[in-house]
């Protein structure tokens, strides 16, 4: 088979490598990828997001079946546009895709659903949305309705923060159209966890849980990133917990789609905050997540392109999914500065060091080459990703990798993993 994937970072570095492993691949293209993605197979100098340029170039090389990584192309109806021209692709459609496109309807989906989240109000008027909070107080959330490379985020702690968040979203229009509507939500207290599942209209069977460290800094202090390391499975997702979240939310949210007439196929992401045996919706997004990704599909054991033809074909329900019975835990290495104003063009060195191994892995996420040498090219880096039998082997695993690895400035958090040691 010949596969393409779409997207740019350490996500699609993560897919590729996995794909590489399937028995059906014969030939792999990302579109655009990166120097990571380069070593599996051929990158296409094509953006993620020119869907007209991205199905001309999987028509003439017959591609056999495209994983689609970002949200933003599966948001902007990518998989229904391959769809209509006779072409598989895994992920969900745009109608489907609302779903991580939209807080406004997530919020209004799981409320409709009865599936348990955080109480909420909508606001495209700052006066009104500000009026509110100083009603309500701090601690609160204030979200970006769209899509914000998952810094769309504010947890205030204080008034003073939700009131910057919501000047800064509805008055500065800091995330254009995506900010013209916001979600005010109660901060709801617990420990955060995530389960992605398979889904394919019919079915959904979940991942192994995962637990992302969306905070900058050190015991989760600082702006929301875009996930600065994760380990999985998470033990805070027990076997009794994972059948709770199928029970209260999984389920409901596959019936839920299914009566709005949504045919939803692809990987679901379901992020939950989890507070005295009680699990709630922070959030949906619509694909694998990224640094979730790194740690879930190194221990994922059947084939992945099996696993989504039979999404795409819907007999998911046939087949069953095996993961290795190992720990895993990916840490970041970001340009210092990061999630705010950041320097480009980093000489990166040290990588050869751990390349080659099987249980350290180095996924590229902002990395370019030039004239032969890596440089850093964006906020997130690298994922350095360790395969482990125990938390304690793969945190000093990961860790240890990381020594190996500079680039100027980097900036690491220095727990991850931290929070799994608990239930040792």
């Amino acid at each position: 088979m010949k596969i393409l994937v779409v997207g740019n970072g350490g996500r699609e570095h993560c897919l590729v490598w996995k794909i590489a492993q399937s028995k059906y691949v014969d030939r792999i293209y990302t579109a655009p990828g990166n120097p990571g993605t380069a070593e599996y197979g051929e990158n296409v100098d094509i953006d993620g997001l020119d869907i007209d340029n991205l199905l001309k170039f999987a028509l003439e090389k017959e591609i056999d079946l495209t994983f689609v990584g970002p949200e933003a192309p599966l948001v902007g109806g990518i998989v229904d546009r391959f769809q209509g021209a006779g072409l598989k692709a895994f992920g969900p459609v745009k109608n489907a895709a609302i779903l991580e496109g939209s807080k406004v309807f997530a919020k209004g989906f799981m409320k409709k659903y009865g599936i348990p989240t955080a109480e909420y109000k909508v606001f495209n008027n700052a006066e009104e949305a500000l009026e509110y909070i100083k009603d309500k107080g701090a601690p609160i959330v204030v979200k970006a309705e769209g899509l914000a490379a998952g810094k769309g985020v504010v947890v205030a702690k204080e008034l003073s923060t939700a009131v910057e968040a919501v000047e800064s979203m509805l008055i500065e229009k800091k995330f254009g159209s995506s900010g013209q509507r916001i979600v005010v939500e109660e901060y709801l207290e617990g420990e955060e966890a995530t389960v992605l599942a398979f889904v394919d209209g019919k079915t959904i069977v979940p991942m192994i849980a995962s637990q992302d460290h969306k905070q900058a800094y050190d015991e989760d202090r600082g702006p929301n990133t875009g996930g600065m390391g994760a380990y999985a499975p998470a033990p805070l997702v027990d076997e009794k917990m994972m059948e709770k979240v199928k029970r209260e939310i999984l389920f409901p949210t596959l019936e839920g789609l299914k009566s709005e007439g949504i045919d939803y196929k692809g990987v679901l992401y379901t992020g939950i905050l989890i507070k005295d045996g009680s699990p709630k919706v922070i959030e949906y997004n619509v694909r694998f997540g990224d640094p979730e990704a790194q740690v879930v599909l190194p221990l994922l054991k059947t084939d992945l392109v099996e696993i989504a033809l039979a999404v795409i074909e819907g007999s998911l329900s046939e087949l069953e999914i095996e993961w290795f019975d190992k720990k895993a835990l990916c840490v970041i290495m970001a340009s210092g500065g990061y999630p705010m104003e950041y320097e480009k063009g980093k000489l990166i060195s040290g990588i050869d060091k751990v390349d080659g191994r099987d249980d350290l892995l180095v996924f590229q996420a902002g990395t370019k080459l030039v004239d032969g040498e890596l440089y850093t090219d964006g906020g997130r880096v690298l994922a350095v990703t360790a395969i482990g039998s125990s938390f304690m082997e793969v945190i000093e695993k990961a860790y240890s990798g990381v020594e190996k690895i500079y680039f100027p400035d980097f900036h690491i958090r220095h727990d991850i993993g931290h929070k799994a040691l608990k239930y040792i």
